[in-house]
């Protein structure tokens, strides 16, 4: 039975349920650590941690085309990404989950298609997280009664330094939370026309913006803390999803390269 559905653990999150670790080989090289495969509900799982168990790799380090790969070579038709994002406005609080719906791209030198010709893609990036995975997630999420808002934008820099305050202003007029890793993750996800669900946990505000002038610095050590705070509540929303996922997909995911091949 292949895995059909794979997990990426973001920062502070690099455990998940118990299995047996492979080490998966990709035209890409390695991922970011040997995968966990495991079972849940009756369907098998992999799980990965985005940066490492030992967080050894910076977000504009991580090999994403490998660890994508590696996820589609053991047949995973699904993903949940969950990770740990900073609040752009003040009614997004610290502890609060967002599934989000779109991304603003501002990363500038990574490995962001699996596309380099002479095979020329153009994938669609209108709608770039699966719909049926969201629409699963807010109903669990509501269920679990976890602070959360239905839907946001996720603005996804370079890295590895934090915003100036000026940035954090700027992107705070055009985006609800900030990143370093969706992109080019969600992409690659979606050229391998695996679904992709993001789940962002928010752990601190970002600098500069309105209402929140006192704040002077962003913490990793901050970051990492509420995090693992909050992934109890994390694992068990992503083992409530999984149950509730149908064995058959339905959306549009599956055919994300339909009418993208020049």
């Amino acid at each position: 039975m292949k895995a059909k559905i794979g997990i990426i653990g973001g920062s502070g999150f690099y455990k998940f349920l118990k299995g047996k670790e492979v080490l998966v080989k990709t035209p890409y090289g390695l991922p970011s650590d040997k995968i966990l495969i495991s079972e849940y509900a009756g369907q098998k799982i992999v799980f990965l941690p985005r940066h490492g168990k030992k967080h050894q790799f910076p977000p504009h380090k991580i090999n994403y085309q490998a660890n994508l790969f590696a996820f589609k070579k053991l047949g995973v038709e699904r993903i949940i990404a969950p990770c740990a994002v900073g609040s752009l406005r003040l009614e997004i609080k610290p502890g609060d989950f967002v599934i989000c719906d779109q991304f603003i791209d501002r990363t500038k030198k990574r490995n962001d298609t699996f596309f380099d010709g002479p095979k020329v893609v153009h994938i669609s990036s209108a709608e770039p997280y699966c719909s049926e995975l969201r629409k699963i997630a807010i109903r669990n999420t509501q269920k679990l009664k976890i602070p959360f808002l239905k839907r946001g934008t996720v603005v996804v820099i370079e890295g590895p330094r934090f915003s100036t305050k000026a940035e954090s202003i700027y992107y705070s007029k055009i985006a609800d939370v900030i990143n370093m890793t969706q992109c080019p993750e969600v992409v690659l996800a979606r050229e391998l026309q695996m679904c992709y669900l993001n789940i962002s946990l928010v752990t601190d505000y970002d600098v500069g913006i309105k209402g929140r002038e006192d704040i002077e610095t962003v913490s990793i050590q901050e970051i990492i803390k509420i995090f693992q705070k909050n992934t109890a509540v994390l694992k068990k929303l992503i083992l409530e999803i999984i149950k509730e996922m149908p064995v058959q997909r339905k959306c549009s995911c599956q055919r994300a390269l339909k009418d993208a091949v020049v």
